[in-house]
């Protein structure tokens, strides 16, 4: 049997149970499947999430990752394969991406246009959609609203404040003291360094005391509760990731003195059918295609650097 080279892990932990290995077998296909040759692969925070144990994996050694793309090099004999053939750019939102080659169902698999490169693809697609899925329909963002993004220079963040700016909303974005030019380059109309200032102060002065109409929080525990306290009447507070550690649990009477409504996203709910996909990608897409729209790329490691890139991402 043909082998490849993947990353895996035996147990959870930190980046150290990240093994390469270059003897992993290549997986066969069933029906409606395509094998895809990785090029690009992204490295998300749900990545380690799933490395740390905070979503349980339930078989090892497990193959992490969670996008990629690269071009279809075979496909499956039966079943449906939405009009994917060999050689197509694919982008795919997927489990186990850590790896040269993937099975992956073409239900799920999207269509690169020829005008984005299979590197951006790979890096954008997951936080793109995310950010789209969070400003349309975790709170549908309107012209004039104030939103605040926290962490708002980390990977989905960026998209956040580049979306939410589209559509009319007046952007806070806070970060760290080293990223203030970046932010402010993405279009926030304010932004807080939230190392040395007092973001629920500065929130609540710029709005009047009024507080914004979402907040966008990706850091979870550590800034729930500040965050809580910059959101209007009747607004939401969209908490969509874990970075700082899971949020403790909350006393639903704590939001009803503002009747705020308090939403934890998650895109693979967001987008579960394939017509859900194929409307995502096309409006994220054409979104890509707009002047001024910043798509960066840290860094590109080699597989067998997959820990160090979690280390990176992890220390900021």
């Amino acid at each position: 049997m043909a082998t490849m080279d993947a990353v895996l892990i035996n147990k959870t932990g930190g980046t150290e149970v990240l093994e390469y290995k270059t003897d992993v077998p290549i997986p066969t296909l069933k029906g409606g499947e395509v094998l895809l040759k990785n090029e690009y692969i992204g490295v998300n925070f749900i990545d380690t999430y799933y490395r740390k144990g905070l979503y349980p994996i339930t078989n090892f050694p497990y193959i992490p990752g969670s996008e990629s793309a690269g071009t279809v090099a075979a496909v499956a004999n039966a079943g449906n394969l939405y009009g994917l053939k060999v050689g197509d750019k694919v982008v795919i939102h997927h489990s186990s991406t850590y790896a040269s080659y993937m099975a992956i169902p073409a239900a799920r698999a999207v269509r690169i246009p020829e005008r984005l490169s299979t590197s951006s693809a790979a890096a954008v697609s997951l936080q793109a959609m995310t950010a789209w899925s969070l400003v349309h329909e975790a709170h549908p963002v309107k012209a004039g609203e104030w939103v605040l993004v926290t962490a708002a220079a980390g990977g989905t963040g960026r998209w956040v404040v580049q979306m939410a700016k589209d559509l009319g909303a007046t952007v806070i974005a806070t970060c760290s003291t080293a990223k203030l030019d970046l932010v402010r380059q993405l279009g926030a109309d304010h932004v807080i360094d939230y190392n040395k200032q007092d973001y629920v102060k500065l929130v609540l002065d710029l709005t009047s005391g009024n507080g914004v109409a979402a907040v966008f929080d990706s850091l979870g525990k550590s800034t729930f509760d500040t965050s809580l306290q910059c959101v209007a009447r009747k607004g939401s507070m969209v908490s969509f990731g874990n970075t700082t550690g899971t949020v403790e649990p909350v006393d639903i009477m704590r939001i009803s003195g503002k009747s705020i409504k308090l939403v934890r996203p998650r895109i693979s709910a967001y987008i579960a059918t394939r017509e859900e996909l194929n409307a995502t990608a096309a409006a994220v897409f054409k979104f890509l295609e707009r002047d001024g729209v910043k798509i960066d790329i840290f860094k590109v490691y080699p597989l067998r650097d997959a820990a160090q890139a979690q280390d990176d991402l992890e220390s900021g």
